[in-house]
């Protein structure tokens, strides 16, 4: 056969899915989020996932999200996925890079995205899109030119043997 297959995965498949795959690595027991930064030749430049920073214990340090003291809940400790991604990076600027990531991110991350150069963000769940956070996450991409979609999933399954 001389013709190239036609069932590839699509740009945005393959890098939802190393999102995706990121995710994995959440301990967290409520939400797992993760993320795929890529430059803008598609090349993978970094990933993250939501976690505690390094050399914190994932034992000893709290995964409640709830509780009379703010210290013993994971909102102190916890990174996000985005800004592990943007942390984990070692190789300078990513500027004009896009991320890809399994939750719409926060105002916290959109900082972030945004003071890293990241001028594109493919975000697959939205489900805190009335949340104040995120409505301040989208006021901060318009104003700064952070273009933004939703993934459209495709609905291929893709299974892999570990």
């Amino acid at each position: 056969m001389n013709e190239k297959r036609q069932d590839y995965l699509t740009w945005d498949e393959y890098f939802m899915g190393v999102a995706k795959m990121s995710a994995m690595r959440s301990k967290d027991p409520n939400t797992q989020v993760g993320a795929c930064i890529v430059s803008e030749d598609n090349k993978i430049l970094s990933m993250g996932y939501n976690g505690f920073p390094t050399g914190c214990s994932d034992d000893d340090f709290p995964w409640a999200r709830e509780g009379d003291d703010p210290l013993k809940t994971k909102y102190f400790y916890a990174a996000h996925s985005e800004l592990n991604a943007i942390l984990n990076y070692r190789g300078g600027s990513l500027e004009g890079a896009k991320i890809y990531v399994t939750l719409f991110p926060c105002n916290e991350c959109a900082k972030a995205i945004i003071q890293a150069g990241i001028r594109t963000v493919i975000y697959d769940s939205d489900k805190y899109a009335d949340q104040p956070a995120t409505v301040a996450s989208r006021r901060m991409f318009n104003a700064a030119g952070v273009r933004y979609y939703h993934y459209t999933s495709s609905g291929r399954r893709v299974e892999l043997e570990l």
